[in-house]
Protein backbone atom coordinates (compact mmCIF):
# COMPACT_ATOMS: atom_id res chain seq x y z
CA UNK A 1 0.00 0.00 0.00
CA UNK A 2 1.09 3.55 -0.70
CA UNK A 3 1.23 6.33 1.85
CA UNK A 4 1.65 6.37 5.57
CA UNK A 5 -0.66 5.84 8.51
CA UNK A 6 -2.23 8.86 10.19
CA UNK A 7 -0.35 9.56 13.41
CA UNK A 8 -3.05 8.98 16.03
CA UNK A 9 -0.76 10.04 18.88
CA UNK A 10 -0.49 13.59 17.51
CA UNK A 11 -4.12 14.25 16.57
CA UNK A 12 -4.48 16.49 19.63
CA UNK A 13 -1.86 18.83 18.14
CA UNK A 14 -4.44 19.88 15.54
CA UNK A 15 -7.51 20.33 17.72
CA UNK A 16 -7.31 24.14 18.01
CA UNK A 17 -7.01 24.77 14.29
CA UNK A 18 -9.60 22.12 13.52
CA UNK A 19 -12.01 23.72 16.01
CA UNK A 20 -11.52 27.16 14.45
CA UNK A 21 -12.11 25.64 11.02
CA UNK A 22 -15.29 23.93 12.22
CA UNK A 23 -16.56 27.12 13.86
CA UNK A 24 -15.94 29.08 10.69
CA UNK A 25 -17.67 26.43 8.58
CA UNK A 26 -20.83 26.16 10.64
CA UNK A 27 -20.98 29.53 12.46
CA UNK A 28 -21.83 28.07 15.86
CA UNK A 29 -19.36 27.40 18.64
CA UNK A 30 -21.43 24.54 20.07
CA UNK A 31 -21.96 22.91 16.69
CA UNK A 32 -18.23 23.27 16.02
CA UNK A 33 -17.36 21.42 19.23
CA UNK A 34 -19.73 18.60 18.28
CA UNK A 35 -18.38 18.54 14.73
CA UNK A 36 -14.75 18.23 15.88
CA UNK A 37 -15.68 15.44 18.30
CA UNK A 38 -17.56 13.58 15.57
CA UNK A 39 -14.60 14.05 13.22
CA UNK A 40 -12.20 12.56 15.75
CA UNK A 41 -14.58 9.66 16.42
CA UNK A 42 -14.65 8.88 12.70
CA UNK A 43 -10.89 9.17 12.30
CA UNK A 44 -10.13 7.05 15.37
CA UNK A 45 -12.64 4.34 14.44
CA UNK A 46 -10.10 2.65 12.18
CA UNK A 47 -6.52 3.17 10.96
CA UNK A 48 -6.28 5.82 8.22
CA UNK A 49 -3.73 5.75 5.41
CA UNK A 50 -2.68 9.11 3.98
CA UNK A 51 -1.73 9.24 0.31
CA UNK A 52 -0.36 12.77 0.39
CA UNK A 53 -0.34 15.98 2.34
CA UNK A 54 -0.16 16.24 6.06
CA UNK A 55 -2.37 15.20 8.95
CA UNK A 56 -4.12 18.59 9.24
CA UNK A 57 -5.15 18.64 5.58
CA UNK A 58 -6.61 15.16 5.96
CA UNK A 59 -8.45 16.14 9.16
CA UNK A 60 -9.94 19.23 7.49
CA UNK A 61 -11.19 17.03 4.65
CA UNK A 62 -12.82 14.62 7.13
CA UNK A 63 -14.31 17.63 8.94
CA UNK A 64 -15.83 18.94 5.67
CA UNK A 65 -17.23 15.51 4.84
CA UNK A 66 -18.67 15.12 8.34
CA UNK A 67 -20.37 18.53 8.12
CA UNK A 68 -21.76 17.73 4.68
CA UNK A 69 -23.12 14.42 5.97
CA UNK A 70 -24.74 16.13 8.95
CA UNK A 71 -26.39 18.71 6.72
CA UNK A 72 -27.70 16.04 4.35
CA UNK A 73 -29.08 14.07 7.29
CA UNK A 74 -30.58 17.26 8.73
CA UNK A 75 -32.51 17.93 5.53
CA UNK A 76 -34.04 14.46 5.76
CA UNK A 77 -35.07 14.77 9.41
CA UNK A 78 -37.33 17.12 11.33
CA UNK A 79 -36.25 20.72 11.83
CA UNK A 80 -35.31 21.37 15.45
CA UNK A 81 -33.56 24.16 17.29
CA UNK A 82 -31.57 23.30 20.36
CA UNK A 83 -31.50 25.54 23.39
CA UNK A 84 -27.74 25.91 22.92
CA UNK A 85 -28.28 27.43 19.47
CA UNK A 86 -30.92 29.82 20.74
CA UNK A 87 -28.92 31.00 23.76
CA UNK A 88 -25.14 31.19 23.78
CA UNK A 89 -23.78 29.81 27.07
CA UNK A 90 -21.44 31.91 29.14
CA UNK A 91 -17.76 31.37 28.39
CA UNK A 92 -15.86 32.08 31.58
CA UNK A 93 -12.53 32.09 29.74
CA UNK A 94 -13.63 35.01 27.61
CA UNK A 95 -15.34 36.95 30.42
CA UNK A 96 -12.34 39.23 30.78
CA UNK A 97 -12.46 40.22 27.08
CA UNK A 98 -16.08 40.22 25.89
CA UNK A 99 -15.48 42.62 23.02
CA UNK A 100 -12.88 40.23 21.60
CA UNK A 101 -15.29 37.28 21.76
CA UNK A 102 -18.04 39.37 20.15
CA UNK A 103 -15.69 40.16 17.28
CA UNK A 104 -14.66 36.51 16.91
CA UNK A 105 -18.32 35.45 16.77
CA UNK A 106 -19.00 38.14 14.18
CA UNK A 107 -16.05 37.03 12.03
CA UNK A 108 -17.01 33.35 12.20
CA UNK A 109 -20.62 34.23 11.44
CA UNK A 110 -19.46 36.19 8.37
CA UNK A 111 -17.29 33.26 7.25
CA UNK A 112 -20.12 30.77 7.76
CA UNK A 113 -22.41 32.91 5.56
CA UNK A 114 -20.07 32.65 2.57
CA UNK A 115 -20.94 30.40 -0.38
CA UNK A 116 -19.42 26.93 0.11
CA UNK A 117 -16.45 27.19 -2.26
CA UNK A 118 -15.36 30.57 -0.87
CA UNK A 119 -15.91 29.47 2.75
CA UNK A 120 -13.93 26.26 2.27
CA UNK A 121 -10.95 28.09 0.73
CA UNK A 122 -10.92 30.72 3.50
CA UNK A 123 -11.23 28.12 6.25
CA UNK A 124 -8.51 25.91 4.77
CA UNK A 125 -5.95 28.72 4.38
CA UNK A 126 -6.77 31.45 6.90
CA UNK A 127 -8.31 29.41 9.70
CA UNK A 128 -6.68 25.97 9.47
CA UNK A 129 -3.37 27.35 8.19
CA UNK A 130 -2.94 25.18 5.10
CA UNK A 131 -0.80 26.43 2.23
CA UNK A 132 -2.47 27.42 -1.03
CA UNK A 133 -1.16 24.21 -2.62
CA UNK A 134 -2.49 22.05 0.24
CA UNK A 135 -5.85 23.81 0.08
CA UNK A 136 -5.96 23.25 -3.67
CA UNK A 137 -5.35 19.52 -3.24
CA UNK A 138 -7.89 19.34 -0.42
CA UNK A 139 -10.59 21.18 -2.37
CA UNK A 140 -9.78 19.76 -5.79
CA UNK A 141 -8.93 23.16 -7.27
CA UNK A 142 -5.91 24.84 -8.83
CA UNK A 143 -3.78 27.12 -6.68
CA UNK A 144 -4.84 30.11 -8.79
CA UNK A 145 -8.48 29.24 -8.12
CA UNK A 146 -7.76 29.13 -4.38
CA UNK A 147 -6.13 32.57 -4.65
CA UNK A 148 -9.20 33.99 -6.39
CA UNK A 149 -11.61 32.39 -3.93
CA UNK A 150 -9.58 33.71 -1.00
CA UNK A 151 -9.61 37.23 -2.42
CA UNK A 152 -13.39 37.16 -2.88
CA UNK A 153 -14.01 35.56 0.51
CA UNK A 154 -11.78 38.03 2.36
CA UNK A 155 -13.41 40.94 0.56
CA UNK A 156 -16.86 39.67 1.55
CA UNK A 157 -15.89 39.15 5.21
CA UNK A 158 -14.14 42.50 5.56
CA UNK A 159 -17.06 44.22 3.83
CA UNK A 160 -19.46 42.66 6.26
CA UNK A 161 -17.24 43.56 9.20
CA UNK A 162 -16.79 47.20 8.15
CA UNK A 163 -20.51 47.83 7.67
CA UNK A 164 -21.75 49.32 10.93
CA UNK A 165 -25.09 48.04 12.16
CA UNK A 166 -27.96 50.34 11.27
CA UNK A 167 -29.95 51.62 14.24
CA UNK A 168 -33.66 50.94 14.22
CA UNK A 169 -35.69 54.01 13.23
CA UNK A 170 -37.18 55.91 16.14
CA UNK A 171 -40.99 55.95 16.25
CA UNK A 172 -42.38 59.34 15.46
CA UNK A 173 -44.54 60.97 18.05
CA UNK A 174 -47.83 62.24 16.82
CA UNK A 175 -48.70 65.77 17.82
CA UNK A 176 -52.30 66.35 18.91
CA UNK A 177 -54.12 69.20 17.06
Amino acid sequence: MNGRLLDRDHLGDHIDRLFRAAWAMCGSRDEAEDLVQETFVRVLARPRRLRGGDDLAYLVQVLRNTLAGRRRAGRRGPLTVSIADAHEPADTGAAARPEEMAEVREVFSAIASLPGDLRDALVAVDVAGLSYAEAGRLLGAKEATITTRLHRARRHVTGRMSTPPQPAPMPREEVAP
